[in-house]
């Protein structure tokens, strides 16, 4: 059976698990066709790894407890 082509949204739910390695081959496979089609998407990506990169830099010691609470908490229930 053949999946649908994967739209926009699918793609952001998916983004994380993308970046981590953690699809499946079918569906890293949709992941990557829609990303040749879409250019919003593509550029969604490549500021998510930007964004991840950035603050992966900042050492845990500089980072206020309460911005990290905040990012953590707003990461958690963006969709």
């Amino acid at each position: 059976m053949t999946r649908p082509p994967m739209d926009c949204v699918e793609l952001v739910e998916l983004v994380t698990a993308y970046l981590d390695g953690a699809l499946d081959d079918p569906t890293r496979a949709r992941f990557e066709d829609h990303l040749e089609t879409c250019d919003g998407c593509e550029t969604y990506l490549r500021q998510f790894r930007v964004t991840v990169a950035t603050l992966g830099k900042i050492p845990d010691e500089e980072l206020d407890p309460a911005f990290r609470d905040r990012l953590l908490t707003a990461f958690r229930n963006w969709q």
